[in-house]
């Protein structure tokens, strides 16, 4: 059988993009930061941004926010979210956001390049805390300054202080943006009433075993399954860890070894759209299962 990491390598090496493979040896095998980084060239374009699928729901070349979302956690990993790489992706943001710094979910794009349809049509006139609250973490997270990001800052602020019915999505934005931004006190402050409104609306599953069946964290639009704990507390650093019991979080991790497939990887838990985007994800989704088993010291070797 081998460990869930053997098991899970394999899986990698027989199904994954190029990207994938060297992120799982950057983390895994020792491997090298430049080969994550030149991997992550192939997506980059013209306009500074990342498109051609970077995020496997948004098909086509074009640069989109959220691909940006991915470049940023990529250059985070390889230590290398800084220096004029992230300047021109700062030009590239400006220029597809809001007056307000605000960044849209989608960009218009060509006819002819499909992405998921849970994806609205949007323009320029609107933006949110979706793709914003991600990629604005990510830069203070890696004490990145720029002009854009101050205006970014305060449109977080703003949509964070202003959520009273998050979708899950919504909540795991705000967080990525909470979890890194510069006024700590502000940002446990308005984390601890997040975590409120998660728990008092029932967004996480909390008992797999028994809520899953009687419709606590009730799925989104996208997806099969609802969100587990450990989707709101990747890492016990995480100010949403701080919403969670001890014996909730082991019951999420618990249910996250637990899903581990018979083909090593772990599962998709978005509605399958097409063929290619649910190939390239469940790669994706079997490195983050194993980041975040690594990081409660669960044993995955």
């Amino acid at each position: 059988m081998g460990s869930a990491l053997e098991r899970a390598g394999h899986f990698v090496w027989l199904t994954a993009r190029v990207l994938e493979q060297r992120r799982f040896a950057l983390h895994f095998l020792d491997g090298d930061a430049d080969a994550l980084e030149t991997a992550l060239l192939a997506y980059r374009n013209e306009d500074d941004g990342y498109g051609h699928a970077l995020d496997p729901d948004l098909r086509g070349p074009s640069s989109q926010p959220l691909h940006a979302v991915h470049a940023l956690r990529l250059l985070d990993e390889a230590g290398r979210c800084g220096g004029q790489r992230v300047e021109r992706l700062c030009r590239y943001l400006t220029a597809v956001s809001t007056p307000d710094g605000a960044l849209p979910v989608v960009s218009p794009t060509p006819p002819g390049h499909p992405r998921a349809p849970w994806f609205p049509a949007t323009d320029r006139s609107s933006g949110g805390l979706l793709a914003t609250g991600p990629v604005v973490g990510a830069l203070h997270g890696n004490g990145v300054w720029h002009a854009w990001l101050f205006r970014a800052t305060d449109c977080c602020w703003a949509a964070v202080d202003a959520l009273e019915k998050p979708h899950p999505g919504e909540a795991l934005a705000a967080l990525a943006f909470l979890d890194s931004v510069p006024d700590r006190a502000r940002a446990e402050a308005a984390a601890a009433r997040l975590g409120r409104l998660v728990r008092d609306q029932g967004l996480a599953v909390l008992d797999p075993g028994r809520d899953r069946a009687t419709g606590v964290g009730t799925p989104r639009e996208d997806t099969e399954e609802g969100f587990f704990a450990y989707d709101f507390a990747r890492s016990p650093e995480s100010l949403g860890r701080r919403w969670f019991s001890d014996a909730e979080i082991d019951r999420s991790l618990d249910f996250l070894t637990g899903s581990q497939q018979p083909d090593g990887g772990w599962p998709l838990r978005r509605r399958p759209w097409a063929a290619a985007p649910r190939m390239e994800w469940r790669p994706v989704l079997t490195i983050e299962a194993l980041l975040t088993l690594r990081a409660y010291g669960r044993p995955i070797a």
